[in-house]
């Protein structure tokens, strides 16, 4: 008698392979934004511990440390602060605060990186808008102590959307912080690692390559051409922190 032979043709096969495909694929999306998402509460608790080892700076210093530039391997420019080499556009100065700094996506390391790599962008305010004459006195030595707290007035601004005037937010209602501004602003430049680019938004945080390398920064949520994560130091618990530790009157 002859035998019956059982088994997959060709195309019950390419059906199973299909239908796997459509499973792992619909598997994979998901997996892709939960690592998105732990990447941004990851970058999100750095910047806050950032925001917290500069304030700690200004209250053990009398004073905030200075950006980074991009050549000086995380340590403060200049050393002993004073008149910032990029008062807008440098980097957390990771080795000057003290920071356990990784390796970026340059192989550079004395950097504080996001959870994607990217240097961790840090500005501080060079004006003060309360003296003009006292420039540079959030970044010299006992200079806020100098003035006290009354005569300090930092000028950074953050907006809702991006500026079309470099002093202010262009667009009323949109500004994020008090008047008249905030002394520092730390801010990753997110996944697509770029400011810039097709988004305004991006643009208006600078790097050292920026033509935009202004007082005013964008923090909103994100967007598909907008992915930046920004904080800042309020003023007023600056003020609060350093009076209670005695370093302003």
């Amino acid at each position: 008698m002859k035998k019956e032979h059982y088994g997959f043709t060709l195309i019950e096969m390419a059906m199973v392979l299909m239908i796997v495909g459509l499973l792992l694929g619909g598997m994979l999306v998901p997996l892709s934004a939960q690592m998105d998402q732990r990447n941004v509460s990851d970058t999100q608790k750095t910047l806050s511990d950032i925001k917290e080892a500069i304030i700690g700076y200004a209250i053990a210093n009398g004073r905030f440390p200075c950006p980074a530039s991009a050549t000086s391997n995380g340590v403060e420019s200049p050393v002993g602060g004073g008149n910032c080499t990029n008062f807008y556009n440098g980097f957390v100065p990771a080795a000057t605060l003290g920071i356990t700094s990784t390796v970026d996506n340059q192989g550079n390391t004395g950097f504080a990186v996001d959870s994607w790599g990217n240097r961790i962008h840090y500005a501080v305010t060079s004006w003060n808008s309360a003296s003009p004459s006292l420039n540079d006195v959030f970044t010299t030595t006992n200079g806020m102590h100098s003035v006290g707290m009354s005569g300090l007035a930092p000028n950074l601004i953050v907006c809702s959307v991006a500026s079309t005037y470099s002093g202010s937010c262009s667009v009323a209602n949109s500004t994020l912080t008090s008047s008249p501004g905030v002394p520092a602003v730390i801010y990753s430049t997110g996944k697509n690692g770029a400011s810039g680019g097709t988004s305004a938004d991006e643009a208006e945080n600078p790097d050292p390559n920026s033509a935009d390398n202004d007082r005013v920064f964008v923090s909103h949520d994100f967007t598909p051409t907008f992915d930046d994560l920004v904080v800042w130091i309020s003023p007023n618990i600056l003020y609060n922190r350093m009076v209670a530790a005695g370093t302003l009157p």
